[in-house]
């Protein structure tokens, strides 16, 4: 500590983000990233791009913008686009999250919620899910200042299906709701569809997952017009240049093909199933998932003591010491061959 720190920086205990070792041979199962190279197409796209590194990027990353327009069949000035999902959250909590009333989110979540609203300084509640680590549409008919829920959740992987979506946002009419589809392209269903009648929603989602390019940065929100343009006078205020030529470049190659998108996720959800079947068969509670993770505890073991004898055994995986989760292990859906490794290991732990 020094004594030039701000009080806000006093204060702040900042996220910690998923652990990068650099471990030999170590089955890395522990920050969601996509076992899968990205489309080749992308590779290609950024190698062209590398000739324009002199020149600032186009500051409202135009090309990438139309393109995910059209993939989502919304008009280009109703995306933003940012250095990852996390900078687009950093910018809807400053810029729309901020109200008089707390904002409301679940209990259970994306850890990076409560860090952002003790940064900048907003009133939050949390909402307990049910026992079943639900999100309960009910429990959040509370006078609030704004929502945000993760669909599908994290670390849980549950979602709820879009026609609960829109009945948190109908009966939150003067409320913004800000749905967080980080992991939505894995069997979930997104509400981008609602946006075009409903003016309280957000919908935030990232190319880290499904897109293979957590290495690249590339996050996008889609709402009306009047949400997207704050979002603009926050981004302009801070940084007028957040995506690089190169992922612009990579995230529009990586949008337009369709292809490889189809083909990376649907085996990415079968690898889930397999998994989730084996570690059934050997005694753990596994919660439902939509996601390129699952959830999963074991009735005789603690999530600590399992965490450590995997990465004992080159297997990573994570674990959060927290009320409520503290014996559930999150792990990534890896290769067919990294499941594998998982499973063996796991089968001579438990």
């Amino acid at each position: 500590m020094s004594r030039f720190w701000s009080s806000v920086v006093r204060d702040l205990s900042p996220y910690v983000p998923g652990e990068q070792p650099k471990i030999p041979d170590l089955v890395k199962l522990n920050t969601n990233e996509n076992p899968y190279d990205p489309s080749p197409h992308v590779l290609a796209a950024i190698a062209a791009a590398a000739e324009r590194l002199r020149f600032y990027p186009d500051p409202g990353a135009t090309a990438l913008r139309e393109a995910i327009a059209a993939r989502y069949s919304v008009a280009a000035d109703e995306v933003f686009v940012g250095n990852g999902s996390d900078e687009v959250l950093a910018h809807t909590f400053q810029g729309l999250l901020k109200q008089d009333a707390p904002l409301l989110f679940p209990d259970i979540t994306y850890s990076f919620y409560p860090v952002y609203c003790r940064l900048y300084g907003i009133r939050y509640e949390e909402v307990p899910l049910d026992a079943a680590m639900r999100v309960q549409i009910a429990d959040y008919r509370r006078p609030c200042g704004a929502i945000i829920l993760p669909n599908p959740n994290a670390p849980t992987g549950i979602a709820l299906p879009r026609d609960a979506i829109e009945a948190l946002v109908s009966e939150h009419p003067d409320q913004l709701v800000v749905v967080d589809e980080a992991y939505v392209d894995f069997g979930a269903e997104s509400a981008v569809p609602l946006v075009a009648r409903h003016d309280n929603l957000l919908v935030i989602q990232t190319f880290s997952k499904s897109r293979s390019l957590a290495g690249l940065r590339v996050g996008f929100a889609i709402g009306q017009r009047p949400l997207i343009e704050a979002l603009e006078r926050v981004k302009d205020s801070f940084n007028s240049y957040p995506l690089d030529c190169l992922a612009i470049a990579g995230g529009v190659a990586a949008i337009k093909d369709e292809t490889w998108f189809e083909e990376t996720r649907a085996r990415i959800i079968a690898s889930r199933e397999k998994l989730v079947r084996d570690l059934a068969g050997l005694g753990f509670e596994v919660v439902p998932s939509m996601a390129n993770f699952v959830f999963a505890r074991h009735p005789r073991h603690g999530g600590a003591e399992l965490a450590a004898g995997l990465r004992k055994h080159g297997v990573l995986v994570r674990h959060f010491a927290k009320p409520r989760i503290g014996d559930f292990l999150r792990i990534t859906v890896g290769t067919e061959a990294q499941c594998s490794r998982l499973i063996a290991v796991a089968r001579d732990l438990v």
